[in-house]
């Protein structure tokens, strides 16, 4: 029996993550898929209206997990047995780089095998605090799907840019435009291929590290998506092994993050 698909949903508090979710385990998965949504604690309580909308495509289960001491803890009877897909919504007002370290642990331990990572960008609060820049930069380095979603009275313009910043500078990474609260091809979306610039997740013997940016291809449909992975000649390089993620990265003494990001929990509402 393969490993239930895991799927680690990055974004801040309100940004309609798990609307999108439905949409995406709904429309996105065949029969007879039995997918589970395990929300973090302490993250907002699921909106009614997205309850009902999961209910019906999925078991929900709210406060299922939480971080303590750099550890994941899970709830008990929080992954049920048969679960072919488990999505894994992180605490939006916490630090996503901890949650994503402490996940990466434990995925192997639950036997669980990494999919994708999406982000969810609310459009509005990015555009109304550029220093978060920073934070979505953390997110999109270790996602391989970014979604735009809360669309509503934020400029064409600065949407564009947004998803252009990241394009000019070679992420792999889907960028899809969420319209009218849905998207246009969610199985495109949880498709498992890697497309994340951070490598933390992946050849687990060699690498624990983020590649360089020029060593990816443009977002490209036809490209070759294997081709921003490194090489067997490259993983046999004394100079690429055993690096640090540069966002895992810790300083000596202080034991901070070497690429430190804002707090997110004081842009949300």
């Amino acid at each position: 029996m393969n490993a239930p698909h895991a799927y680690i949903i990055l974004g801040s508090s309100g940004s309609g993550r798990r609307e999108l979710l439905a949409d995406l385990i709904a429309n996105g998965l065949d029969e007879p898929a039995r997918p589970v949504l395990l929300v973090a604690s302490g993250e907002t309580p699921t909106p009614e209206g997205a309850v009902q909308r999961l209910g019906v495509v999925s078991q929900l289960v709210q406060g299922s997990w939480q971080t303590e001491e750099g550890r994941v803890v899970v709830a008990p009877d929080a992954l049920p047995e048969g679960a072919t897909h488990v999505f894994i919504l992180t605490h939006g007002r916490a630090n996503p780089v901890d949650q994503i370290e402490a996940l990466h642990a434990w995925l192997p331990s639950a036997g669980l095998e990494l999919a994708r990572i999406i982000t969810v960008v609310n459009c509005q609060l990015a555009s109304a605090h550029a220093e978060l820049a920073r934070w979505y930069d953390a997110c999109v380095h270790f996602s391989d799907v970014v979604l735009l979603g809360r669309r509503d009275g934020v400029a064409n313009k600065w949407v564009s840019d947004f998803a252009a910043r990241y394009r000019k500078q070679h992420f792999p990474c889907l960028i899809e435009v969420v319209k009218k609260g849905d998207l246009e091809n969610p199985a495109l979306i949880l498709e498992p291929q890697a497309r994340r610039m951070s490598m933390l997740f992946d050849a687990e013997d060699t690498w624990a590290v983020g590649t360089d940016a020029d060593t990816v291809v443009e977002d490209d449909a036809d490209d070759d998506e294997d081709a921003d992975k490194p090489s067997a000649d490259d993983i046999d390089d004394p100079d690429l092994i055993g690096e640090v993620d540069p966002y895992l990265e810790r300083l000596a003494g202080s034991g901070r993050r070497a690429k430190e990001i804002p707090d997110i929990a004081k842009f949300v509402p």
